[in-house]
C-alpha cells in the first residue's frame, strides 16, 4: 500500500511540475485521490509527515536569527493581525451561526472565536516551501514572513497549552537551564563530526531526540523543541552545512505531510460551501498583511512579497480544530472543511507566490502610493559608488569572483547580497558590499542619483537557479545596455539563461577541475624549473 502513495505521489507531483506548480500540489491533489480510493494513511505516512514537520521546524531554527523577532513589523505586526483577523473572521462566523446555516448552528460566540483563530494562521511548510524553491529565506521578505511565522507558532503553542488544560511538567523549568548547560558540549561534538553521514546523524539526534523526545517528556511541544534545538546551534560554523545535508531528507518526509491532509477525509456538499467561503475571504488576511508591513516602513514590493508567502491557511489551524474536537466543543466535520480550505489555498498560492514578481511589476505604481515616507533601515536606497561591475550573491563563488575583479580592476566592483548576517562579514574584511535582492527590480531605481547607469557587468552567483533566473529577468527588463553573465549547474539551466539573454553562462563544477588544474599546472612549472636548473 505504502508503494502505491509513492507511485501516485510521484506521478502527480511530476505532473504538476511539468504544468509550472510547485510538486506540493501534486501531493495534495494524490492525498485526496487516495482517499476517494478508500486508502488510509499506512505507517509510512505517519511517520514521514511528523519526521518532515520536526525537521522542517529544526533547519528554520539552524537559520534563525533571534533578533529578527525582536522587530516591529514581526511581533507588533502579528500580534495586530491576529487581532484584527480573529475579531472579523469570529463576528463573520458567529452571524451565519445565528443565521442558522448548516455546520454554524452548533457555534456560540466562544466557538466562533476558537475558528476564526484556527484560521488566522499561515502556513510555516508551505511559505518555507515556496521561499526555500525562490531561494528567497535571507530576503528581507522571507525573514520577515518566516519571523511573523514562527510568533504565530508561539501564540499557537500557547494556545494548545491553555485549552488542553495540561500544565507541562514542574520540570520544563529547568529547560533553559539544561539548554544553557549542553550548548558548550554540543558545539564540541559538532566539531569533531566531520561532513559526512555522522552529520546528518548528528542532526537527527538534536532535533527528532534532544529536541522533540526531549520537550515532549516535560509536556511541552515537540517541534518547538526542534525549533530551540536548531536555534542553540545556529551560531556553530557547521550549522549552515548541517541545514543543506539535511535539505532532501525534509523534503522527503514533506512529501508525507501533504498526502495526509488529502487522506483525512472526503467532504460532504455543505464542507465543502464552508470551504470555499474560508477560500473566498483569504484576501481579507492578504491585504492586511500588506497594509500593516507597508505601515512599518517596508516598500511595496517587501510587503507584497511578504504578504504572498502567507496566503493561506495553516496546519495548525488542523491542530486547533482537532483541540476542539477531541474536547467535543466541535463536530469532526470542522476539521474536513479547515483541510479543505488549507489545501485549496495551497494550491492558489502556489501560482500567486511564483508569478510574484510579475504583479509587482504591472501594479508597481499603484502599490508605492501605500509606502510610507520613511524608509525601514533594510529597504534604504543604495549607493553603488564608482563600480562598474556588480556581483549579485555573495557566496563563495561570488567572493572568489569579487575578489579577483578587485585585484584586476581599478577597484571598481561592487558586491550586493541580501543576507544582512553575509553583508555584515564581508564590510567588515573590507570589501563594498550592500544589502540588496538580486531580483528586485527597484534595486536599479534605488541605486541613488542615477548612479546605476554606469554599471556595465553584472554577475550572478546565486545559490540556485530559480533566484538566477529571476535576477536575469528583472535585469533583462530593465538595462539592455548591461552584459550579464551567470554560473549554472546543468546545461539544461545554461539554456534557459541564455535564451533569457544572459550572454554568458559558466558551468562553475565543470569549470572546478579546470580552474585547480590551472593553478597546480603553474606550480609544477615552477618546480620542473627548479628541478632543471638543480641537475645543470
Amino acid at each position: 500500500m505504502d508503494s502505491i502513495y509513492i507511485l501516485i505521489a510521484f506521478v502527480l507531483g511530476f505532473a504538476a511540475r511539468q504544468v509550472g506548480l510547485p510538486p506540493l500540489v501534486g501531493y495534495l491533489i494524490a492525498g485526496f485521490l487516495l482517499n476517494a480510493m478508500n486508502f488510509t494513511g499506512g505507517a509510512l505516512i505517519v511517520e514521514l509527515k511528523d519526521f518532515g514537520v520536526t525537521l522542517l521546524l529544526f533547519t528554520i531554527g539552524l537559520k534563525l536569527r533571534l533578533s529578527s523577532l525582536a522587530k516591529p513589523e514581526v511581533w507588533a505586526g502579528t500580534t495586530i493581525h491576529a487581532l484584527i483577523t480573529v475579531i472579523v473572521f469570529g463576528a463573520g462566523i458567529y452571524l451565519l451561526s445565528a443565521a442558522n446555516l448548516p455546520l454554524f448552528n452548533t457555534l456560540d460566540f466562544r466557538l466562533a472565536l476558537m475558528i476564526a483563530f484556527a484560521l488566522s494562521f499561515s502556513s510555516t511548510v508551505f511559505a518555507v516551501k515556496v521561499l526555500e524553491g525562490k531561494a528567497e529565506m535571507s530576503a528581507l521578505h522571507g525573514r520577515v514572513a518566516i519571523g511573523i511565522l514562527i510568533m504565530q507558532d508561539i501564540l499557537a503553542v500557547i494556545f494548545i497549552t491553555a485549552s488542553t488544560g495540561k500544565l507541562p511538567s514542574p520540570w520544563a523549568l529547568l529547560v533553559p537551564v539544561i539548554l544553557f548547560a549542553i550548548r558548550w558540549p554540543l558545539f564540541k561534538v559538532m566539531d569533531r563530526c566531520g561532513y559526512g553521514e555522522l552529520l546528518i546523524l548528528f542532526g537527527l539526534l538534536l532535533s527528532m531526540v534532544i529536541g522533540a523526545d526531549g520537550f515532549s517528556a516535560v509536556g511541552l511541544k515537540p517541534d518547538l523543541g526542534a525549533l530551540i534545538l536548531g536555534i542553540l546551534v545556529a551560531g556553530h560554523p557547521k550549522s549552515k552545512e548541517l541545514a543543506k545535508t539535511l535539505f532532501s531528507f525534509k523534503e522527503i518526509f514533506l512529501i508525507g505531510f501533504f498526502l495526509s491532509i488529502g487522506l483525512g477525509g472526503l467532504p460532504s456538499l455543505s464542507e465543502l460551501l464552508v470551504a470555499a467561503l474560508f477560500v473566498l475571504v483569504l484576501p481579507f488576511k492578504v491585504v492586511l498583511f500588506f497594509l500593516l508591513l507597508s505601515r512599518f516602513k517596508l516598500r511595496a514590493r517587501t510587503a507584497l512579497l511578504g504578504s504572498f508567502s502567507l496566503a493561506n491557511y495553516s496546519e495548525f489551524g488542523l491542530i486547533v480544530a482537532g483541540i476542539g474536537v477531541a474536547n467535543g466543543w466541535i463536530g469532526n466535520e470542522w476539521l474536513i472543511v479547515i483541510a479543505i480550505a488549507l489545501s485549496a489555498t495551497f494550491i492558489l498560492a502556489s501560482p500567486l507566490n511564483a508569478a510574484a514578481n510579475k504583479i509587482y511589476t504591472r501594479f508597481a505604481d499603484r502599490l508605492k502610493t501605500y509606502e510610507t515616507k520613511k524608509r525601514h533601515p533594510d529597504d534604504q536606497p543604495i549607493d553603488p559608488g564608482s563600480a562598474e561591475i556588480a556581483i549579485f550573491g555573495m557566496g563563495r563563488v561570488g567572493t572568489g569572483a569579487y575578489d579577483f575583479m578587485r585585484v584586476n580592476t581599478d577597484d571598481i566592483v561592487i558586491g550586493i547580497d541580501h543576507d544582512p548576517l553575509t553583508v555584515k562579514t564581508h564590510q567588515q574584511a573590507g570589501r563594498n558590499v550592500v544589502l540588496g535582492d538580486p531580483a528586485d527590480k527597484d534595486f536599479w531605481i534605488r541605486a541613488t542619483e542615477g548612479r546605476h547607469e554606469q554599471i556595465k557587468l553584472v554577475l550572478l552567483t546565486l545559490p540556485n537557479h530559480a533566484a538566477t533566473m529571476a535576477a536575469a529577468q528583472a535585469i533583462v527588463g530593465i538595462r539592455d545596455d548591461v552584459f550579464i553573465a551567470a554560473t549554472a549547474q546543468f546545461d539544461d539551466e545554461i539554456a534557459e539563461l541564455r535564451d533569457l539573454g544572459v550572454q554568458a553562462v559558466h558551468n562553475f563544477y565543470a569549470g572546478a577541475g579546470a580552474g585547480l588544474a590551472e593553478q597546480v599546472f603553474e606550480k609544477f612549472k615552477a618546480i620542473k624549473a627548479v628541478a632543471s636548473q638543480t641537475v645543470k
